[in-house]
Protein backbone atom coordinates (compact mmCIF):
# COMPACT_ATOMS: atom_id res chain seq x y z
CA UNK A 1 0.00 0.00 0.00
CA UNK A 2 1.21 3.50 -0.84
CA UNK A 3 0.86 6.54 1.38
CA UNK A 4 1.42 10.16 0.53
CA UNK A 5 1.38 13.66 1.92
CA UNK A 6 -0.40 16.42 0.01
CA UNK A 7 1.71 19.39 -1.15
CA UNK A 8 0.31 22.66 -2.44
CA UNK A 9 -1.21 22.10 -5.91
CA UNK A 10 1.20 24.46 -7.70
CA UNK A 11 2.33 24.38 -11.31
CA UNK A 12 6.09 24.22 -11.67
CA UNK A 13 8.22 25.09 -14.71
CA UNK A 14 10.16 21.83 -14.34
CA UNK A 15 8.93 18.51 -15.74
CA UNK A 16 8.43 15.44 -13.59
CA UNK A 17 8.96 12.08 -15.28
CA UNK A 18 7.99 8.95 -13.37
CA UNK A 19 9.31 5.60 -14.60
CA UNK A 20 8.00 2.28 -13.30
CA UNK A 21 8.49 -1.35 -14.33
CA UNK A 22 8.52 -4.87 -12.93
CA UNK A 23 11.86 -6.18 -11.66
CA UNK A 24 14.08 -7.24 -14.54
CA UNK A 25 12.47 -5.07 -17.23
CA UNK A 26 15.54 -2.81 -17.43
CA UNK A 27 14.17 0.33 -15.82
CA UNK A 28 17.32 1.29 -13.91
CA UNK A 29 19.63 0.68 -16.87
CA UNK A 30 17.44 2.76 -19.17
CA UNK A 31 17.17 5.67 -16.75
CA UNK A 32 20.92 5.60 -16.10
CA UNK A 33 21.62 5.74 -19.84
CA UNK A 34 19.08 8.53 -20.29
CA UNK A 35 20.75 10.62 -17.59
CA UNK A 36 24.10 10.20 -19.33
CA UNK A 37 22.82 11.68 -22.60
CA UNK A 38 20.43 14.29 -21.19
CA UNK A 39 22.18 16.72 -18.85
CA UNK A 40 18.94 18.62 -18.18
CA UNK A 41 17.52 15.68 -16.27
CA UNK A 42 18.04 15.29 -12.54
CA UNK A 43 17.40 11.99 -10.80
CA UNK A 44 15.58 11.99 -7.49
CA UNK A 45 17.11 9.38 -5.21
CA UNK A 46 14.56 7.45 -3.17
CA UNK A 47 14.98 6.22 0.41
CA UNK A 48 14.66 2.50 1.09
CA UNK A 49 14.89 0.08 3.99
CA UNK A 50 16.30 -2.73 1.86
CA UNK A 51 20.00 -3.63 1.83
CA UNK A 52 22.25 -2.54 -1.07
CA UNK A 53 22.61 -5.01 -3.96
CA UNK A 54 25.80 -5.66 -5.89
CA UNK A 55 27.71 -2.41 -6.50
CA UNK A 56 24.96 -0.10 -5.25
CA UNK A 57 26.13 2.80 -3.09
CA UNK A 58 24.43 4.91 -0.43
CA UNK A 59 23.36 8.20 -2.00
CA UNK A 60 23.82 7.00 -5.60
CA UNK A 61 21.14 4.38 -6.35
CA UNK A 62 19.23 4.89 -3.06
CA UNK A 63 19.50 6.39 0.38
CA UNK A 64 19.67 3.20 2.44
CA UNK A 65 18.10 3.77 5.86
CA UNK A 66 16.91 1.66 8.78
CA UNK A 67 13.24 0.96 9.40
CA UNK A 68 13.38 3.25 12.44
CA UNK A 69 14.80 6.11 10.33
CA UNK A 70 12.15 5.51 7.68
CA UNK A 71 9.38 5.59 10.29
CA UNK A 72 10.74 8.88 11.63
CA UNK A 73 10.68 10.38 8.12
CA UNK A 74 7.07 9.29 7.68
CA UNK A 75 6.15 10.92 10.99
CA UNK A 76 7.80 14.19 9.91
CA UNK A 77 5.96 14.18 6.58
CA UNK A 78 9.20 13.98 4.60
CA UNK A 79 7.75 11.83 1.82
CA UNK A 80 5.50 12.63 -1.12
CA UNK A 81 4.69 8.95 -1.17
CA UNK A 82 5.99 5.74 0.26
CA UNK A 83 5.20 2.14 -0.46
CA UNK A 84 6.07 -1.36 0.69
CA UNK A 85 7.42 -3.49 -2.16
CA UNK A 86 8.74 -7.06 -1.83
CA UNK A 87 8.80 -6.61 1.95
CA UNK A 88 10.85 -3.40 1.88
CA UNK A 89 9.81 0.24 2.07
CA UNK A 90 10.59 2.92 -0.51
CA UNK A 91 9.89 6.65 -0.21
CA UNK A 92 10.18 9.80 -2.33
CA UNK A 93 11.44 12.96 -0.62
CA UNK A 94 9.06 15.88 -1.11
CA UNK A 95 11.56 18.71 -0.48
CA UNK A 96 14.03 17.57 -3.13
CA UNK A 97 11.40 17.25 -5.84
CA UNK A 98 9.42 20.41 -5.09
CA UNK A 99 12.52 22.59 -5.00
CA UNK A 100 13.92 21.22 -8.25
CA UNK A 101 10.63 21.57 -10.13
CA UNK A 102 10.15 25.06 -8.75
CA UNK A 103 13.63 25.97 -10.04
CA UNK A 104 12.69 24.76 -13.52
CA UNK A 105 14.71 21.55 -13.42
CA UNK A 106 13.45 18.32 -14.98
CA UNK A 107 13.27 15.43 -12.51
CA UNK A 108 13.03 11.71 -13.18
CA UNK A 109 11.76 9.27 -10.56
CA UNK A 110 12.24 5.51 -10.54
CA UNK A 111 9.50 4.11 -8.32
CA UNK A 112 6.97 1.28 -8.22
CA UNK A 113 3.58 1.62 -9.89
CA UNK A 114 1.84 2.37 -6.58
CA UNK A 115 3.96 5.44 -5.96
CA UNK A 116 3.71 6.47 -9.62
CA UNK A 117 -0.08 6.58 -9.52
CA UNK A 118 -0.02 8.54 -6.28
CA UNK A 119 2.44 11.04 -7.75
CA UNK A 120 0.03 11.52 -10.67
CA UNK A 121 -2.68 12.51 -8.19
CA UNK A 122 -0.38 15.10 -6.62
CA UNK A 123 1.05 16.36 -9.93
CA UNK A 124 -1.46 15.84 -12.77
CA UNK A 125 1.17 17.14 -15.21
CA UNK A 126 3.63 14.39 -14.22
CA UNK A 127 4.53 12.12 -17.13
CA UNK A 128 4.09 8.45 -16.24
CA UNK A 129 6.17 5.95 -18.24
CA UNK A 130 5.92 2.17 -17.87
CA UNK A 131 8.70 -0.13 -19.09
CA UNK A 132 7.49 -3.50 -20.38
CA UNK A 133 9.51 -6.63 -21.13
CA UNK A 134 8.92 -8.16 -24.56
CA UNK A 135 7.60 -11.39 -23.00
CA UNK A 136 7.23 -13.21 -19.69
CA UNK A 137 9.90 -15.69 -20.78
CA UNK A 138 12.41 -12.93 -21.46
CA UNK A 139 11.65 -11.26 -18.13
CA UNK A 140 12.37 -14.50 -16.29
CA UNK A 141 15.61 -14.99 -18.23
CA UNK A 142 16.75 -11.49 -17.29
CA UNK A 143 16.02 -12.10 -13.61
CA UNK A 144 18.09 -15.28 -13.66
CA UNK A 145 20.94 -13.60 -15.60
CA UNK A 146 21.03 -10.82 -13.04
CA UNK A 147 22.14 -13.39 -10.48
CA UNK A 148 20.91 -11.43 -7.47
CA UNK A 149 18.00 -13.59 -6.30
CA UNK A 150 17.28 -17.19 -5.42
CA UNK A 151 14.88 -19.20 -7.63
CA UNK A 152 12.22 -18.79 -4.96
CA UNK A 153 12.58 -15.00 -4.96
CA UNK A 154 12.52 -14.92 -8.75
CA UNK A 155 9.32 -16.97 -8.77
CA UNK A 156 7.72 -14.45 -6.42
CA UNK A 157 8.96 -11.56 -8.56
CA UNK A 158 7.29 -13.15 -11.59
CA UNK A 159 4.02 -13.41 -9.67
CA UNK A 160 4.31 -9.77 -8.63
CA UNK A 161 5.23 -8.74 -12.18
CA UNK A 162 1.89 -9.94 -13.54
CA UNK A 163 0.08 -7.68 -11.11
CA UNK A 164 2.41 -4.77 -11.85
CA UNK A 165 2.15 -5.09 -15.63
CA UNK A 166 -1.64 -5.05 -15.35
CA UNK A 167 -1.34 -1.46 -14.08
CA UNK A 168 0.43 -0.25 -17.24
CA UNK A 169 -2.90 0.90 -18.72
CA UNK A 170 -2.93 3.75 -16.17
CA UNK A 171 0.33 5.21 -17.50
CA UNK A 172 0.77 7.91 -20.14
CA UNK A 173 3.44 6.11 -22.17
CA UNK A 174 4.63 2.55 -22.70
CA UNK A 175 8.18 1.60 -23.68
CA UNK A 176 8.83 -2.03 -24.62
CA UNK A 177 12.40 -2.93 -23.76
CA UNK A 178 13.08 -5.64 -26.33
CA UNK A 179 16.19 -3.95 -27.75
CA UNK A 180 17.92 -1.61 -25.32
CA UNK A 181 18.96 1.01 -27.88
CA UNK A 182 15.44 1.26 -29.29
CA UNK A 183 13.89 1.51 -25.82
CA UNK A 184 16.35 4.25 -24.87
CA UNK A 185 15.47 6.20 -28.04
CA UNK A 186 11.76 5.88 -27.20
CA UNK A 187 12.36 7.09 -23.65
CA UNK A 188 14.41 10.06 -24.89
CA UNK A 189 11.66 10.94 -27.37
CA UNK A 190 9.01 11.03 -24.64
CA UNK A 191 11.12 13.37 -22.52
CA UNK A 192 11.78 15.74 -25.42
CA UNK A 193 8.16 15.77 -26.59
CA UNK A 194 6.96 16.75 -23.12
CA UNK A 195 9.29 19.74 -23.13
CA UNK A 196 7.69 21.00 -26.36
CA UNK A 197 4.09 20.96 -25.12
CA UNK A 198 2.37 24.33 -25.03
CA UNK A 199 1.73 24.23 -21.28
CA UNK A 200 5.33 23.25 -20.57
CA UNK A 201 6.82 25.93 -22.82
CA UNK A 202 4.53 28.55 -21.26
CA UNK A 203 5.96 27.81 -17.83
CA UNK A 204 9.58 27.34 -18.86
CA UNK A 205 9.81 30.29 -21.30
CA UNK A 206 7.45 32.95 -19.91
CA UNK A 207 9.40 35.87 -21.39
CA UNK A 208 8.82 34.62 -24.94
CA UNK A 209 5.12 34.03 -24.37
CA UNK A 210 4.68 37.42 -22.70
CA UNK A 211 6.49 39.17 -25.54
CA UNK A 212 4.20 37.50 -28.05
CA UNK A 213 1.15 38.18 -25.86
CA UNK A 214 0.31 34.50 -25.53
CA UNK A 215 -1.58 33.41 -22.46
Amino acid sequence: MSHFATPSPADYPGNLYVVAAPSGAGKSSLVKALLEIDTRLMVSISHTTRAPRGQEEHGREYWFVSKAEFDAMIARGDFFEWAEVHGNRYGTSRDAIEQRLHDGQDVVLEIDFQGALQIKELFPSAVLIFILPPSWEELQRRLFRRGEDTPEVIAQRMVNARHEVAQARHFDYIVVNALFETALFDLKTIVHAQRLKYSTQRLSRPAVFDALQLS
